[in-house]
């Protein structure tokens, strides 16, 4: 069954190279990333644990812990962790769960017949601290992830968890922002007391909250 936004995102224990965790618990209060990897030892999936293993500061930034997955077992992910090092210059930070059964998954949909039988496709899954998945993202297996992207998108909904706005197309951390409809000027001259700029009644644009 697949899981839409605002589902709480299932729970579940696994094998993982740092050990079993429970995902729920491994995430605790704060922010959370599940991604799959089709099958071990393979070029794309590769350049993407390395570039995440990269990033791991700017994932603890913003208080988000970041779980990896793939269907292969945990000998094959301790074999690959090596060559992922070697080429990519970063050593492995981050839990790479072994899904060898599909138990994770399948709970999570990743595994789509009209693609592949076997393997995952590329999931991403952004979770809330309060467990609700916020984002979801599915990419073929040939093309790798934009991590850019993702950290973007993060940096969106925990901007908008905390505010009443909306960032626009092409939105970066710092840029001005849209306050939502369903605040009306009286109450956004108390939430945005710095004004803001009505381009239409529905499109009042305002400067990043939090900067």
């Amino acid at each position: 069954m697949a899981i839409r936004l605002g589902d709480t995102a299932p729970d579940f224990t696994a094998e993982t190279t740092a050990g079993p965790i429970n995902f729920h618990e491994y995430l605790g209060n704060g922010w959370g990333i599940l991604f799959s990897h089709p099958k071990d030892f393979t070029p794309v999936c590769t350049t993407e644990l390395g570039e995440v293993a990269k990033l791991k500061s700017e994932f603890d930034k913003r208080n988000v812990k970041v779980v990896g997955l793939s269907v292969d077992p945990l000998d094959s992910h301790k074999g690959w962790v090596g060559d992922i090092e070697e080429t990519q210059g970063a050593a492995l930070n981050f839990p790479l769960i072994a899904d060898p059964d599909r138990k994770v998954s399948t709970l999570y949909d990743m595994i789509h017949p009209n693609a592949s039988d076997n393997f995952t496709v590329r999931s991403v899954f952004v979770i809330g601290p309060d467990k609700k998945v916020k984002l979801t993202i599915t990419y073929p297996a040939s093309t790798g992830r934009n991590f850019d992207e993702i950290l973007r998108v993060i940096d969106s909904l925990q901007l908008t968890a905390n505010y009443s706005v909306a960032t626009p197309v092409n939105w970066k951390d710092g840029d001005d922002v849209i306050i939502v409809p369903a605040v009306s000027d009286d109450d956004a001259k108390q939430k945005f007391p710095g004004g803001w700029k009505t381009l239409k009644p529905y499109l009042r644009v305002v400067k990043q909250p939090n900067k």
